[in-house]
């Protein structure tokens, strides 16, 4: 008689109970401000992430693309349908609107005063913004964040891809959350 191979791949079956589990141990409000992110690839993997992290709203800013933009479309499989978002507006508004609603909002950018990612407490109701692929973050954007954080990196690349950014954010927010709680 064999024994079962415990490194084979869940069943989806298998796979919705692991994340009821983990849905579970997460209360924090996640969100995410999108500045003038562009393109609609990026747009559709960043709502992707979003939906797959329990991001609970997405601000669009600037002249951000919105996920109902076919090419997004292409990328997000659907998941914008899960993830409530708001149309563009200027940055700051966004911003604004984000404390309103009682998060704190922190930027991830490379800037002077900025803390690395992983120092930065993202515990709690916590807005991330990303930037435009280009030109990251607008200085009146920054200017109106709670806090700037930014991810090292040790190769030889200046900076990621804004969707890559911007899922390496939330993941962190996340595992904060998680490794904050006392076990069981």
């Amino acid at each position: 008689m064999s024994t079962p191979n415990p490194r084979r791949q869940l069943r989806p079956t298998d796979v919705k109970r692991l994340n009821r589990t983990w849905r579970r141990g997460t209360e924090a409000r996640l969100a995410l401000i999108l500045e003038s992110v562009t393109g609609p690839f990026n747009i559709g993997s960043i709502f992707r992430t979003a939906a797959a992290f329990g991001v609970d709203t997405v601000w669009l800013a600037g002249n951000a693309t919105p996920p109902t933009n076919p090419k997004a479309q292409k990328t997000a499989l659907g998941t914008d349908r899960l993830v409530a978002w708001h149309e563009a507006v200027p940055a700051a508004e966004a911003v604004k609107l984000a404390k309103e609603d009682g998060y704190r909002v922190v930027a991830v950018e490379l800037t002077g005063d900025a803390k690395p990612l992983h120092e930065t407490d993202l515990t709690g109701d916590v807005c991330l913004v990303v930037g435009s692929e280009d030109h990251g973050c607008s200085p009146a954007l920054l200017e109106a964040c709670d806090g700037v954080a930014y991810i090292p990196q040790v190769g030889r690349v200046g900076s990621f891809n804004v969707s890559i950014a911007a899922a390496i954010a939330v993941a962190e927010a996340r595992r904060q959350e998680w490794t904050s709680r006392a076990p069981g």
